[in-house]
């Protein structure tokens, strides 16, 4: 019958845990070796430079981007979630290429995702069911899809953490009081996680992670552990309180409407059920309006939709004969109907419910909700093993999951093409990563994106002068110049909150004429030689955000010291 997996020798363990990273890597093979592949987020790269340049500036915790936005920048990450360029920053310190350091970015959610899952279904189907549902969830189709093809970084990061967050709060309800606070840490510190690597899977997995508690909470009947639930989720927003504050509250500065218009409009990406069930068409093209031309897959993977079918009536037939649920009973069941609800969520028979609940336009492609397909249905497929024992069976079912998706893992045109970081910083190259994704986080200020390159820091638009020197940080420029004659000058950089200008260290106003159409700052100077100073500086909500952050995690660090010496067993 199915039952809980109590008893785990760690030795014993570590055969199944170095298989699940071995499948892990093996999902990467098509990154192994020189050079670069083609995605549609083609920013990798570009995101990775700009976060290492915030880190030599000392703009900590990064926000604005100087490169971007065809060289006038904007707010990237103010808004965009920094947690796997944060990490590639410290492969970048290890001596790793941005060509490199991405590569391995993307192996790590294949490993990590796998890791996590692991220990998810290990809880409920020991340590065999743990390396199948793994390696369902690491091989699942729409993995391949997150990597290969789209190249959705956040997203293929933001899968690492469905399980871990399942099994933390799942464990609070269970674990005794002495493990109570190894499980708090861990949730809050996978809440933080998710939390600083897609904004937008936060709103998709919430509803089922809020359920999943709910579900707990009434089988256990262990009511005063909802306290530590609630301390976990405050700790973890304060911890990722230095952007989730922004994000709540300043996304009204910049122009979040083209997030969700146009091509991003989710009407335009709903999946059929032939998409999702029954095609084996794979592709490295985009998804678009009319399902019959789509160019990538939206394949939910056979394997995964029939076993989930397959489990439901063992299940059922299991319930008949002993009219007694287990918890991993329970949380099969609930998870498959969870996979199922989501991928209904992807077709278009679901646009009513989206047009119910207004934050679902953010996700823009509803065949997002894949992500809690494969979570839930690979989470599902080892429970197998406890069904009918027989490993045999989970073996042919890990080669059946490789040999379906064995090709879905490898980039365009099956291998990498050259490219270097020079290459990719440079020319028409560096000039399209400079464009790319430059009505994101557009500023308020700007009518519309700039459509030329910025030039010189400043410009003299009425009266003479010259400048004599510029010298230019992520967030702060700073210009000496002559002005023979009063001046009206141009600073080439797109304005947003805080931006405060200085001449000869006095603020100055500055100001955004009728006629300006890229948002840029403009300055009247008097005639004299000067040193202009621009600097974007923080906001209180970006304060408090940076305060809240630090206070939470010396208080975190603070307390896992105590613990690990004893002053709190």
């Amino acid at each position: 019958m199915l039952r809980f997996n109590m008893k785990y020798s760690p030795r014993r363990g570590y055969w199944t845990l170095i298989i699940v990273i071995f499948f892990g890597i093996l999902a990467g093979k098509g990154l192994v070796g020189s050079g670069y592949f083609n995605m549609h987020d083609d920013l990798q790269m570009m995101r990775q430079l700009e976060m290492e340049k915030c880190f030599l500036d000392g703009q900590i915790p990064c926000r604005w981007v100087p490169d971007m936005g065809y060289g006038f920048g904007y707010p990237l990450f103010n808004f965009y979630p920094p947690l796997p360029y944060l990490v590639g920053q410290g492969i970048r310190l290890i001596g790793y290429s941005f060509v490199d350091t991405v590569k391995v970015l993307f192996v790590l959610s294949f490993v990590v995702s796998g890791l996590t899952m692991y220990f998810l279904a290990r809880e409920f189907f020991g340590r065999f069911g743990g390396v199948v549902s793994a390696v369902f969830y690491v091989w699942a189709p729409y993995h391949a899809v997150d990597v290969y093809v789209r190249g959705a970084m956040n997203e293929a990061w933001a899968l690492m953490w469905f399980p871990l967050i399942f099994l933390a709060s799942y464990k609070l309800f269970f674990a005794d009081k002495k493990s109570v606070v190894t499980w708090v840490v861990t949730l809050t510190l996978s809440w933080f996680a998710l939390f600083t690597s897609h904004n937008l899977m936060v709103i998709v997995f919430s509803p089922f992670f809020a359920i999943w508690c709910l579900i707990w909470l009434l089988y256990s009947k262990n009511y005063p552990r909802v306290i530590s639930l609630v301390i976990s989720g405050v700790w973890s927003f304060c911890l990722a309180a230095f952007f989730t504050l922004p994000v709540i509250f300043e996304k009204g500065m910049v122009q979040t409407d083209t997030l969700i218009v146009g091509y991003y409009e989710y009407t335009a990406h709903f999946a059929s059920i032939g998409q999702l069930l029954f095609s084996r068409f794979w592709g490295y093209g985009p998804s678009v309006w009319m399902t019959q031309d789509d160019r990538m897959s939206f394949q939910v993977g056979w394997i995964h939709w029939i076993l989930s079918l397959v489990i439901l009536v063992l299940l059922f037939v299991r319930f008949v004969r002993s009219r007694k649920p287990t918890p991993p009973m329970i949380a099969v069941v609930y998870l498959i109907c969870v996979g199922w609800l989501a991928a209904f969520i992807a077709h278009p028979r679901s646009t009513p419910l989206w047009g119910l609940v207004n934050q679902l336009k953010f996700v823009q492609f509803p065949w997002r909700f894949l992500t809690i397909v494969i979570f839930g249905f690979s989470f599902a497929a080892g429970s197998i093993i406890s069904l009918l024992r027989n490993k045999v069976l989970g073996v042919l079912l890990i080669m059946l999951v490789l040999l379906y998706s064995w090709n879905y893992f490898v980039p365009e045109y099956g291998k990498l093409g050259p490219l270097t970081d020079e290459e990719k910083f440079s020319d028409a190259a560096w000039e399209l990563q400079q464009t790319a994704g430059i009505y994101d986080y557009l500023p308020n200020t700007a009518k519309t994106a700039p459509k030329a390159p910025r030039g010189e820091i400043v410009d003299f638009i009425k009266g003479e002068g010259s400048i004599l020197s510029i010298v230019e940080g992520t967030n702060w420029a700073k210009v000496k110049l002559v002005v023979k004659k009063d001046a009206l000058l141009r600073i080439n950089i797109m304005d947003f909150p805080n931006w405060r200008v200085f001449l000869d260290d006095n603020e100055i106003v500055k100001f955004i004429p009728e006629t300006e159409e890229w948002g840029r700052m403009y300055v009247q100077i008097p005639s004299g030689d000067h040193v202009l100073y621009a600097k974007l500086y923080n906001t209180p909500v970006r304060i408090i955000g940076n305060l809240i952050s630090l206070f939470s995690w010396i208080i975190l660090i603070s307390f896992l010291y105590r613990w690990q010496k004893g002053f709190l067993r």
